[in-house]
């Protein structure tokens, strides 16, 4: 296991503990388990520590004090622990204390100068890889989303960006889609005003996970996961490119894995607030800390509420979002967690396909302003996720861990929509629909991790089983009655009157469900090459509504590690991945096969300080079966249904990533990436996603007097993006195109006083106007004109 500090109730006992060990100069127990085989690369401390402990099955506290900027030369070869502690603390002045059935990290008593003060005891990683909030980095040390092993990126033969509390902090990443937009490689593209829709490797993403745990998402019947608050989580971890191993169905553009924020181990906290442009408020409170004198219970409460307006004319949304968690220390060596979150979006104004309609009623082009809303006042998508979860932990004395998980979420929405559309030269009418609907989802997974020794080698293995059923009920209201449906296009305000729905025109009634066994090895073929093999084996069902079936379907998973030397290390890397696609229909109502993807992937990986700087290099290629495209001619004639066609494609690319600390105070993350999909014909598909993208943000914080001042910045780059769409009116195809454009950002932040600052975040800096969409029924939505934000944290 790693380094994971429970019970964190011997992490709150320090400081009488702490004096007693600094004047008693006690030594290592000599009880200790059977020597164990290490294969530990150099890096900082803290990262060191946490694969000794992951390999030796061992808790080690850590003072956050002692191990700031250490780093060691790692460890190989076969040691008891208490060997294999002293070898790697005693040339750094510290040793290791028995402390219950862990250890705990201190001043070695002949280099401490006086009373052992200690710092804040630091929860370095648990089974999800490394905590973030706190370390003010901009990468992570180790991530567990690819293969429930956990490594460090440079571990990882495939592709993952994160984005860590530091960077969601500094540039006001309060949404989903602001933390997409700031990841290197992801287009987002915008269907309206509740619906977005993300791009990675020419794919959308469909598959999320939430602490781990997958789920899928449907875009038709948008229902809060893409409208998720960043109040309540830790970071974000993109993975790209086919997942199955994991996942098990799922589309292969990549994985979404959000992972939540944990308790702490002393009280902390914050307040904060903030204003900004078109009526922009947030507030947000976050309570963390133990809740008994030892420790052994921890808690945490996260609370945040925006009432927001837009630069278009007459929408507004609400969010309210709670959260709440207890860690329990069952035994040091069992963790029982149990958490619900809740978050519900109001909107007011919706606007529906798109923000403005492309054509008039005789298909010549419109051009309306930016603040053009086609949304009438009552136009709404409202949408909620209710989620209860609980994991329990438990850690063997031989490095294994059992781990299981459940998780039940609820995810609604309610949407009476209308929207205006030109019947004439001036006079436009509201087009309606009404839908309601929920989906109930259970899933359950479980698995044991840990080192292995074979052929006189130590490795690593997970093996896993994973179940989920989830039951979807909605409504749908194609039929409304309508009154006085005639306005003014250009003077359209949104007022209207809502029309009588009358009864439901189709009903939605669908059970899915997934189970799946899964595996992977992480084998050590030579002390500088290692060898991942995995599978998952998957069964899917769905039933009612519609109907679809595959089961024994296996998934593999294979990758190769090569280190160079201490810092550069080579990776190659195979995946797979499937999707049974019952929302796309052919022109003869028939569902499209299922969707497969598989990933191939070599590159070069790079570590630097100590783990606190991480680079990548790669190329790729994505091969996709039965991908689902718009059938044009067909549904250039048709007016209420929208049909698609199966095509074979396939994406080549490669990318490039950078984050990190590139010397002290200076933090970057930056990447860019170049992809070109293309049919069995040679022509290009998912054209709208742009062929070349570069990110690029960084902050400095500035020493000497102007050291209370953070100074930061960035911008997003894209390349040309088109989409070929049906002009009915005229029956034609036309081909629009959205020109590449910089996006630049700003921000400022200033130290006030130890626990008060505030923030200056300035969007589209140069007010650059843009599409974020074109084409989704024949219409268009515009990207945030320039806005500011300004906030205030409290820390306490």
């Amino acid at each position: 296991m790693h380094i994971r500090l429970t019970p964190l109730a011997a992490a709150l006992r320090p400081i009488v503990i702490g004096l007693v060990i600094a004047t008693c100069s006690p030594p290592l127990l000599s009880a200790d388990i059977p020597s164990v085989g290490y294969d530990i690369a150099p890096g900082n401390l803290d990262q060191v520590l946490g694969a000794f402990g992951q390999q030796s099955g061992t808790m080690i506290a850590v003072d956050s004090n002692l191990t700031q900027s250490l780093r060691s030369p790692g460890l190989k070869g076969r040691f008891a622990v208490s060997e294999g502690l002293q070898r790697l603390l005693a040339p750094l002045g510290l040793v290791a204390v028995k402390e219950g059935e862990g250890y705990r990290v201190q001043v070695a008593p002949e280099v401490a100068s006086g009373p052992l003060q200690l710092g804040t005891t630091n929860v370095v990683a648990n089974q999800l890889g490394t905590v973030t909030e706190g370390t003010g980095s901009y990468t992570p040390g180790t991530i567990a989303t690819a293969t429930r092993l956990v490594l460090t990126p440079r571990e990882t033969p495939q592709s993952i960006s994160v984005v860590t509390r530091q960077v969601i902090d500094d540039f006001g990443l309060n949404s989903i889609d602001d933390v997409m937009r700031h990841t290197p490689g992801i287009t987002v593209s915008t269907y309206d005003s509740e619906r977005t829709n993300y791009y990675a490797r020419g794919f959308s993403i469909q598959s999320f996970q939430y602490d781990g745990i997958p789920t899928t998402r449907s875009s038709a019947y948008s229902a809060g996961h893409t409208l998720t608050d960043m109040a309540i989580y830790d970071r974000v971890e993109v993975l790209k490119g086919a997942s199955g191993l994991l996942t098990g169905a799922g589309g292969p553009g990549g994985t979404i894995n959000l992972v939540r924020k944990k308790p702490t181990s002393e009280f902390k906290g914050h307040i904060d607030l903030g204003a900004g442009s078109w009526n922009n408020y947030r507030s947000e409170i976050d309570l963390s800390g133990p809740l008994t004198e030892t420790g052994n219970v921890r808690g945490r409460a996260v609370a945040a509420y925006q009432d927001k307006q837009s630069f278009m004319d007459h929408y507004q949304r609400k969010t309210s979002v709670y959260y709440g968690i207890l860690e329990m220390d069952l035994t040091p060596d069992t963790l029982l967690t149990l958490g619900a979150d809740y978050q519900d979006n109001d909107p007011r104004g919706s606007s529906w396909s798109g923000s403005q309609p492309l054509y008039d009623a005789s298909g010549n082009a419109l051009k309306m302003s930016r603040s053009f809303n086609n949304g009438a006042k009552w136009s709404r998508w409202e949408q909620y996720t209710r989620t209860v979860f609980a994991t329990l932990e438990h850690s063997f004395a031989n490095g294994w861990v059992a781990k299981g998980q459940y998780n039940h979420q609820l995810n609604g929405y309610y949407a009476p929509l209308g929207s205006i559309t030109p019947d004439d030269p001036v006079i436009g009418s509201i087009y309606a629909n009404k839908f309601t609907g929920e989906t109930t989802s259970d899933s359950l997974d479980a698995y044991v991790s840990g080192p292995f020794s074979f052929a006189g080698r130590d490795h690593e293995m997970v093996i896993g089983t994973s179940a989920s059923r989830s039951h979807w009920k909605g409504k749908d209201y194609g039929a409304p009655t309508y009154f006085g449906n005639a306005y003014d296009f250009f003077s359209w305000n949104g007022k209207s009157i809502e029309p009588d729905w009358g009864s439901p025109t189709s009903l939605n009634d669908e059970v899915t469900r997934q189970t799946g066994i899964y595996m992977t090895g992480r084998f050590s073929l030579m002390d500088d090459l290692k060898l991942l093999l995995g599978t998952r084996i998957a069964n899917y069902q769905v039933t009612g509504t519609s109907d679809a079936k595959d089961s024994g379907k296996v998934i593999p998973y294979a990758g190769l590690t090569y280190d160079l030397d201490d810092h550069f290390s080579l990776y190659a890397s195979y995946s797979e991945i499937f999707l049974p696609q019952t929302q796309f229909r052919d022109r003869n109502k028939k569902m499209i096969e299922p969707n497969e993807g598989k990933n191939y992937e070599v590159g070069i990986k790079g570590e630097f300080f100590d783990g606190r700087l991480n680079s990548s290099l790669a190329y790729f290629e994505l091969h996709e079966e039965n991908r689902a495209i718009e059938d044009l001619d067909f549904n250039k004639s048709q007016a209420n249904m929208l049909a698609y066609k199966p095509v074979t494609a396939k994406t080549k690319g490669y990318e490039a990533e950078i984050s990190g600390e590139l010397m002290p105070n200076w933090q970057v993350q930056a990447g860019y990436t170049h992809k070109i999909m293309r049919d069995k014909a040679g022509q290009k598909v998912s054209t709208w996603e742009p062929e070349d993208q570069l990110n690029f943000y960084t902050t400095y914080k500035l020493s000497g007097p102007l050291d209370k001042l953070t100074l930061g910045g960035g911008a997003r780059w894209q390349g040309e993006g088109w989409q070929v769409i049906n002009n009915k009116p005229k029956k034609t195809q036309e081909k629009l195109t959205q020109d590449p454009y910089w996006l630049v950002d700003l921000m400022a932040r200033y130290q006030i006083t130890e626990n008060l600052s505030t923030s200056l975040n300035v969007y589209n800096v140069f007010d650059k106007r843009y599409y974020t969409n074109i084409g989704f029924f024949e219409s268009a939505y515009y990207g945030d004109p320039r806005n500011v934000m300004v906030s205030t944290r409290w820390n306490f």
